[in-house]
């Protein structure tokens, strides 16, 4: 019996896109192509004092040690070998007090992060931190582009497909895909260099987003194909 896994254009289909051909091979130009890191920082990776908390989020912190952040530096590292900009965007007030955060910020709850934008929980994890020279834009919402000026940097710099990666796939991540397919950029979302809260909703907001607002693909079938090494 093969194990092998489904094509990214056969996988992750959502109802609608069920009976849907498969599409074509996107043609990624690296100067006509960003790598967008979302919201990989050291908040994400704190690990909560109860244990009870402590063991429901384990599986996440699996995930992200062994497997988002390696692949992500590996696709970081392959892009700044190619010519292809590295783009990271963070989740930091720009107030000490969090006024300017957006509503979904400041609602009660997990989502309610009070980060200024100079504390350590706000800053990039260091093993995908920006190397020299990098953008870096800072967001008061979830959307990377509604949140900041990066549309326009974006358009400035000729670039027209974005590749996403980066945390919560259901939350920041999914935001940003939707603004910038909304803004008619071209959009591929790495899978395995995201991660949920659980396995069970990184999968279904890939089911969700996937064909629509995004293409989602694995690291390896980006790689081949836009023939990067």
């Amino acid at each position: 019996m093969s194990t092998s896994r489904p094509s990214w254009k056969t996988a992750h289909r959502s109802f609608y896109y069920e009976q849907a051909p498969a599409p074509e091979d996107p043609v990624l130009l690296p100067h006509e192509t960003a790598l967008l890191c979302i919201d990989a920082q050291n908040y994400g990776m704190v690990l909560a004092e109860d244990p009870a908390e402590r063991a429901r989020w384990e599986p996440f912190h699996q995930r992200m040690r062994g497997t988002v952040i390696p692949g992500l530096r590996a696709m970081q590292e392959c892009c700044r070998r190619n010519g292809i900009d590295v783009i990271h965007a963070r989740i930091a007030c720009l107030l000490d007090d969090g006024r300017d955060r957006s509503l979904s910020q400041k609602l009660p709850g997990w989502n309610n992060l009070l980060m200024p934008r100079t504390s350590e929980a706000s800053r990039i994890i260091p093993e995908v931190a920006p190397a020299p020279g990098e953008i870096v834009v800072t967001k008061t919402t979830d959307s990377a582009l509604t949140g900041t000026n990066l549309r326009l940097v974006l358009t400035n710099m000729g670039i027209r497909n974005v590749v996403v990666t980066g945390i919560y796939t259901d939350q920041c991540v999914s935001s940003t895909v939707r603004s910038l397919a909304d803004e008619s950029f071209f959009v591929v979302l790495l899978e395995d260099c995201c991660a949920a809260g659980t396995d069970e909703l990184h999968r279904r907001e890939l089911e969700i987003i996937n064909m629509i607002y995004c293409h989602v693909m694995r690291s390896d079938e980006l790689l081949a194909l836009m023939a990067l090494s």
